[in-house]
């Protein structure tokens, strides 16, 4: 993860045991999967038996269900966020694409998980600033490179691929090659 203070929301939140570790984990892919599937109201129940576990661990780890939305944007943060340090050898363009590609795929899911939270919270502007920190680097290398125009900030980058990926497409296909139409448009003319 790029971000310490990332890390630390995270780490405060995970078990240190190995056994309750994975748990916890399994609790939020399960539960990334059931609100992608079906929205907040996703079954807690469910959420428990896809992650292997019975209800009270699903509690002991997240109380409410505000805790497991909160646990699972901060996961869903952080691996964008560490993507970014996975670019270092791709060449710039490519790397400023690949992240935001994944940031797309996010955003796409991404709905659903801040309808759960407070958007005016300081987690939320904590992972605001994080995602942008990991990606500035990367575009900055790109205007270097001369491959993406000058005027083009993380801000206008992050929020045209976010607009486009939030809309409803009928297939995957077709989504990333609206994201890629947008990409060009941050190519240097």
């Amino acid at each position: 993860m790029t971000d310490p203070a990332l890390r630390a929301l995270l780490d405060e939140r995970r078990p240190t045991r190995a056994d309750a570790r994975r748990n916890f984990d399994a609790l939020i892919e399960a539960g990334r999967a059931a609100f992608a599937e079906h929205g907040l109201d996703a079954s807690l129940e469910d959420i428990a038996r896809r992650a292997g576990v019975g209800i009270g661990t699903l509690y002991r780890n997240f109380p409410t269900r505000d805790a497991l939305v909160e646990a699972v944007y901060l996961d869903e943060v952080a691996g964008v966020a560490s993507f970014a340090e996975e670019l270092d050898d791709a060449e710039p363009f490519d790397a400023l694409a690949a992240w935001l590609r994944r940031f797309a795929d996010y955003a796409s899911r991404k709905k659903v998980l801040l309808e759960g939270l407070n958007r005016d919270s300081e987690l939320l502007q904590a992972c605001r600033g994080i995602m942008y920190e990991s990606g500035e680097p990367l575009l900055r290398r790109a205007q270097a490179a001369g491959e993406v125009r000058p005027d083009v900030a993380i801000d206008d980058a992050v929020r045209l691929v976010a607009g486009v990926a939030g809309v409803a497409f009928p297939d995957a296909e077709q989504r990333e090659r609206v994201v890629d139409l947008a990409l060009d448009g941050l190519r240097t003319r």
